[in-house]
C-alpha cells in the first residue's frame, strides 16, 4: 500500500522574495520520494498543527528532496505564519504525498505559463520539465516589483532566462492589454497554464478563451473564493447518497456535507482543505446529478458529471450514487 504521509526534516530555508520563504525537506527515513508530475501540490502540517496545501516548485526529477514555498499571509490562521516563524533548519514536519490537478497537457505543441506572485511555484516545476524535454514554452511572470518576485535569481539566469519574460509594476487597467500581448501568438495546439490571485487568473482565462478553446486553458487555485451560491442553484436542501458497493444510503441535510454524512455511517473520505480546492475528496459518481461548488475540477470534468468533490458540492437529484 502506498504511503500517504511522510515525516520529513527541513534541510534548508531561504527567503525568496518579500514575504516568501522556501523550504527544502527530505524524508527522515532516508528514502527517496516517489516521482511526481510537475504542477503537483502537497499537504504540509506545520508546528501549529494546521495543514495547508503548497505547490512543489523544484525539479520534479529530483527525488531526494521536495521544495515548496510559502507566502506569509496577513490573515494567516496559523498555517503560513507558523511555517515562517517556527520552522528552521532541522525542524521536523509531516507532509502528504503529491497530488496533481494541474498537469501539463501531453499533446500540446506549445506551452504558455502565466504566473502572478506566489503563483509562480507550480509553473516553476513545469518549466524544469519542459526544459528537460526541450519543448516550446514561455513563462510570463507578473509581480509588484523585483523584490516581490520569488526565485528571481534562478529565473534570471541560464537556462531559464531565455524562456522567462518578467512584468513588474504594471497598472491594473493595463493588464488586459499586456495579457493580450502574452497570448498574441497563441495558435491551435497551444496550452495556457495560470496561477495567482483569482482576479488575475480570471483575466487570463477570459483573454485566453478569445484565442483558444477553454479545454486548452488550465488554472490552479491556492484558496477558495468567498462562497456565494447562485440564485439559480438547483441543489436540493436534502438528498440521499448511496454507496455503489454496498447499497448503504445516508441522508445529506441542508447543513451537512457529503463527507460528514458519510462519516456518520462509518465511511471515511479523505479530505484536506474542506473548501473544494485541493481535490483530496474527489469521488467518482455512478449516477445522479452533482452541483459542483469546488474550485479544482476542469470544465470538462464538471460537464461530465462523473466526479464530485464531497467536501463542498451538493446534488440536484434526489439520489447520488458514489463509487465507494
Amino acid at each position: 500500500m502506498e504511503r500517504t504521509t511522510f515525516n520529513v526534516r527541513v534541510d534548508s530555508v531561504c527567503d525568496e522574495a518579500h514575504g516568501v520563504r522556501s523550504f527544502s525537506v527530505s524524508r527522515l527515513d532516508g528514502q527517496p520520494f516517489d516521482r511526481y508530475e510537475p504542477g503537483a501540490h502537497i499537504d504540509v502540517t506545520g508546528p501549529s498543527g494546521v495543514t495547508r496545501q503548497y505547490s512543489l516548485c523544484g525539479d520534479p526529477d529530483q527525488r531526494d528532496a521536495h521544495l515548496f514555498a510559502v507566502k506569509r499571509e496577513d490573515t494567516s490562521r496559523g498555517g503560513s505564519r507558523s511555517l515562517h516563524e517556527d520552522v528552521t533548519v532541522g525542524s521536523e514536519l509531516t507532509i502528504g504525498a503529491p497530488r496533481n490537478l494541474f498537469k501539463l497537457a501531453p499533446d500540446a505543441e506549445e506551452h504558455v505559463l502565466i504566473a502572478a506572485g506566489i503563483g509562480v511555484t507550480p509553473l516553476l516545476s513545469m518549466a524544469y520539465r519542459l526544459l528537460k524535454q526541450q519543448e516550446r514554452f514561455v513563462l510570463h511572470y507578473f509581480a509588484r516589483s523585483a523584490e516581490h518576485a520569488a526565485f528571481l535569481p534562478l529565473l534570471s539566469r541560464a537556462p531559464f532566462s531565455d524562456y522567462v519574460k518578467l512584468h513588474f509594476g504594471g497598472a491594473r487597467e493595463q493588464l488586459d492589454a499586456v495579457l493580450g500581448d502574452c497570448l498574441a501568438n497563441a495558435r491551435e495546439g497551444t496550452h495556457v497554464y495560470t496561477c495567482g490571485p483569482a482576479p488575475f487568473m480570471e483575466r487570463v482565462v477570459a483573454i485566453g478563451e478569445t484565442r483558444l478553446s477553454s479545454d486548452a486553458i488550465h488554472l490552479e487555485r491556492f484558496a477558495a473564493e468567498p462562497v456565494s451560491i447562485r440564485a439559480e442553484s438547483a441543489a436540493l436542501d436534502t438528498f440521499d447518497v448511496r454507496i455503489a458497493s454496498s447499497g448503504a444510503t445516508v441522508r445529506v441535510d441542508k447543513d451537512t456535507t457529503i463527507v460528514a454524512a458519510l462519516a456518520s455511517i462509518g465511511i471515511e473520505v479523505d479530505t484536506s482543505c474542506g473548501e473544494g480546492v485541493c481535490g483530496t475528496c474527489m469521488v467518482d459518481v455512478v449516477s445522479g446529478t452533482p452541483e459542483h461548488r469546488d474550485h479544482c475540477l476542469s470544465k470538462a470534468e464538471r460537464a461530465s458529471g462523473k466526479v464530485i468533490c464531497c467536501c463542498i458540492s451538493r446534488a440536484t437529484s434526489p439520489v447520488l450514487v458514489l463509487d465507494l
